[in-house]
């Protein structure tokens, strides 16, 4: 019998005897990642419907050496239950690993309960994987209570332990959207987070198929990663690091001419290893990530792609395709109305599915910080300075987006964001130069996580943004962290919740500050700081 098997057996009764208990904690025992073990990356749920999840896993004998798994296609089976000791299972099959997708699996379990919580795992010979545990969204015309949703964003494996996700774990959320950055495209593959003091170098960047598996398989390792996965299904969408930092479209910003190549090695390694509700592309050269997601009538999730589909960064550094820092005076292509930001088809989808929605929260999960952001006062002859990679980018795309929300009428529309590595509660409305009036109101509200571990602006520079821009109700840059969120028929409160000490396995967290937004008014309200 081999030892993952001998410690699965060894916390069967812990299991069992924790399969009602209230913290996931207990219920998430599981074997630790070792040499010759094939769930070494755990195991993940996500994508939720009524009556129906996503399950995944992916067979990884050494998480850093593909060829140590074999090039041969691999049957597992999988159980999903009502108890985490699985004495009462309510489906179960099997699926096929295979080398063309890395030795991923993902089971679409159809046939469940809505508003259920269940257990899973998967089984490869006498090896048993981790058990996760999962939930389905409530019925379409249900008004739940509550929803407890965790907001994260922005990972780099160098900068710090995954100790945010230890506590997004020990919240028990329901849900947790993760908004990008994933992975980072460059680091040291190493299974262990630097020590404090470490110097930190960019090297071993991705551009391979290869290179961007083994990069995956690095990031969940972490047991602290592995188990938010184990506590809650999640959805998920993806930002620029998972392919090139700043990317754009097809253009990165080396402005390298087979950069499609890199960029569909990419896409394909996040299938690989996401619970998406995704049909396998034909090609990988493109994947449609939009989605939408319902929690009865409570919310709608508009889960967004701001990279594949926008329009090339203006005003680039010469010779070079990323971002840069521009007036408009400088740069009249900032102001171009032909510029967008999600594409055609998706502002359409996204105008769609605002309109049909009859949820009581709209809310959009997308990438970045949607206020505009001037970096320096704006006087009569300077209209202020923005950085081009985010939404003051694309000032038209952005204002035909609040547009959209108030031709929609859509209920209660929440924007999340990520990427800025820095908390930010702010409010929207379609021109920001004026004050808030009848003519120009506030159109929704914007949360902004900090990053997991990703390094960010002393807090100094921070403070000034939202001294310029006074919709920016909240700015916090020197914390990393996440954002907990419920929600319910009334109201949302957000909790900004950041580490003392990121590259501290063992820190403690803290509240930074707190608010509410109350069911049909629009606006940051302030309840802790």
């Amino acid at each position: 019998m081999t030892w993952p098997r001998r410690l699965f057996l060894l916390n069967a009764a812990r299991l069992a005897a924790a399969s009602t208990a209230a913290s996931p904690s207990l219920l998430l025992a599981r074997p630790s990642n070792g040499a010759g073990y094939p769930f070494s990356l755990g195991v993940a749920s996500g994508s939720p419907l009524p009556d129906a999840v996503v399950l995944w896993t992916r067979v990884a004998y050494d998480p850093l050496d593909a060829t140590k798994t074999p090039p041969l296609a691999l049957t597992l089976r999988w159980e999903a239950a009502h108890d985490g000791a699985f004495r009462n299972i309510v489906a179960q099959g099997s699926a096929v690993a295979t080398p063309a997708l890395a030795h991923s699996v993902r089971v679409d379990v159809r046939g469940l309960q809505p508003a259920r919580w269940y257990w899973y795992r998967f089984m490869l010979g006498d090896a048993v994987s981790p058990v996760g545990r999962t939930r389905t969204a409530p019925a379409p015309d249900s008004m739940p209570e509550s929803l407890k949703l965790a907001v994260a964003s922005c990972q780099h494996w160098e900068f710090g332990s995954y100790a945010a996700h230890r506590y997004i774990e020990q919240a028990n959320p329901d849900l947790v959207a993760f908004l990008g950055d994933y992975i980072y495209e460059w680091g040291a593959y190493r299974l262990h987070h630097p020590a404090p003091g470490v110097r930190i170098v960019r090297q071993d960047e991705s551009f391979l198929l290869a290179d961007y598996r083994r990069r995956y398989a690095q990031y969940k390792t972490d047991p602290d990663l592995q188990s938010a996965h184990l506590a809650a299904p999640w959805i998920v969408t993806w930002d620029d690091h998972e392919v090139a930092n700043d990317y754009a479209a097809d253009r990165d910003e080396r402005l390298a001419p087979d950069f499609w190549q890199r960029r569909a090695a990419a896409y394909q390694a996040f299938y690989e290893h996401m619970p998406l509700r995704l049909p396998p592309p034909a090609s990988f050269a493109n994947v449609r990530m939009f989605q939408r997601y319902d929690w009865g009538r409570l919310a709608r999730f508009h889960v967004l792609d701001d990279r594949q589909y926008r329009a090339y960064e203006a005003c680039p550094h010469p010779g070079h395709g990323g971002s840069n820092s521009v007036t408009p005076r400088a740069c009249p292509d900032l102001l171009d109305p032909r510029r967008t930001m999600l594409g055609l088809e998706q502002e359409a989808w996204l105008k769609a599915g605002l309109g049909s929605s009859r949820a009581r929260w709209n809310i959009l999960a997308q990438q970045t910080l949607m206020a505009q952001s001037s970096q320096i006062p704006v006087t009569p002859t300077e209209a202020g300075r923005f950085w081009t990679d985010g939404w003051d980018g694309y000032p038209a795309a952005r204002r035909r987006l609040l547009d959209t929300l108030v031709d929609t009428r859509a209920a209660n529309p929440l924007v999340l964001g990520g990427d800025v590595h820095t908390f930010y509660a702010t409010e929207l409305r379609r021109d920001f130069d004026r004050p808030v009036s009848t003519s120009n109101p506030v159109v929704a509200t914007e949360f902004v996580g900090t990053s997991i571990t990703s390094n960010s602006r002393p807090q100094q520079r921070t403070s000034q943004y939202v001294a310029m821009n006074p919709h920016i109700k909240y700015g916090r840059s020197d914390k990393r962290g996440y954002m907990l969120m419920e929600i319910t028929p009334r109201e949302t409160r957000t909790r900004f919740l950041g580490l003392d000490e990121v590259r501290d396995p063992k820190t403690a967290q803290r509240e930074l500050a707190a608010f509410r937004v109350a069911d049909g008014k629009p606006g940051v309200e302030i309840t802790a700081v």
